[in-house]
């Protein structure tokens, strides 16, 4: 992923100042057991000779090696047993002095071998919210803050259905891969409820990248005049390989040609890819076909699902009380 390199090294910060703390802290409830039983600090010390005693083993010969084994491991296992009832005679459970891992799946490393592990692509995600004041809105905005009622009478039925259709599709995102192009003038909801969808994924662990067009552009332009002999990650990587992309405001960008290959290049990888899109602009569709090519244009409305959303300025109307 092409995530900036201050958010990785934060969050790898984070996960090494985690390690840290739940070592210490069953350090410190190994040194509670054995202050009170010390009989599980001379268990603990036969049970850590185990690689010399089976070493030791194997060099005596092959010749009655696995009778020597087996003895090895059945003291071994009475040991353990042993421990775990002296534990719970203290009121203790058998992992009591086992390091608690805030993710018992990468061990707090981040990695599950050679994969990063999803607790570490959520954290990496929720950074870059914080970093760029999203995740303030995730805070505020939600599909249980959401309120028909604001929207005039006559636009509530179009925008519940809005609402429905978006809420569906963040629930059932595992089968779901829909594309969605969310339309129509400032203050409507689109912010929202795209907002809403990215709660609901990132809080199931999908790697979520939430930016506006302006944004995702300038990434590409820096990586298109990168050093080409940089070992530094592209920026715009995140963009085609993110579980979900939120492009907002699409249309306040300067348009270039580059700017509408960039877009291109998204939209075609993802689709190729089945990665779903969310897209909100504050442009009509004869303004979408005015200022994109036809290569764009022709899988915005071939590809997406339209989104219209009506009604007037809820955030002025919010203001206004």
């Amino acid at each position: 992923m092409g995530y900036s390199k201050k958010n990785v090294n934060s969050v790898y910060e984070d996960f090494e100042r985690i390690r840290d703390e739940n070592k210490a802290q069953a350090e410190s409830r190994l040194f509670e057991v054995y202050a009170k039983c010390p009989e599980i600090k001379a268990i603990d010390k036969e049970l850590s000779r185990v690689g010399l005693d089976i070493f030791g083993a194997t060099m005596m010969g092959k010749e009655g090696l696995e009778k020597r084994l087996n003895e090895l491991q059945e003291k071994n296992e009475l040991l353990q047993q042993r421990r775990i009832e002296l534990l719970r005679d203290m009121g203790y459970d058998a992992d009591y002095t086992d390091i608690k891992y805030n993710c018992p799946l990468c061990m707090d490393t981040g990695y599950q071998g050679a994969k990063m592990c999803q607790c570490l692509k959520t954290a990496l995600t929720l950074k870059g919210y914080e970093s760029s004041g999203i995740l303030n809105l995730l805070k505020s905005q939600s599909f249980e803050s959401f309120s028909i009622d604001v929207y005039p009478q006559e636009c509530q039925s179009i925008m519940q259905k809005n609402y429905k259709k978006l809420h569906k599709f963040a629930e059932n995102f595992e089968t779901n891969k829909e594309f969605f192009l969310l339309a129509g003038g400032t203050g409507l909801g689109k912010t929202h409820l795209s907002t809403s969808v990215a709660k609901v994924l990132i809080e199931k662990g999908y790697d979520v990248v939430y930016e506006i067009a302006q944004n995702i552009f300038s990434d590409f332009d820096t990586d298109r005049f990168r050093d080409r002999y940089s070992d530094s990650e592209l920026l715009s990587e995140k963009y085609l390989d993110c579980d979900l992309l939120i492009i907002d405001d699409l249309g306040t960008e300067i348009v270039t040609n580059y700017t509408v290959s960039y877009l291109y290049n998204i939209i075609n990888t993802r689709i190729n890819k089945k990665l779903p899109i969310i897209i909100s602009t504050n442009l009509s569709a004869k303004e979408i076909k005015a200022m994109y090519h036809e290569r764009i244009t022709s899988r915005l409305f071939g590809e997406f699902t339209v989104i219209k959303f009506e009604g007037c300025d809820i955030r002025k109307k919010k203001i206004s009380g």
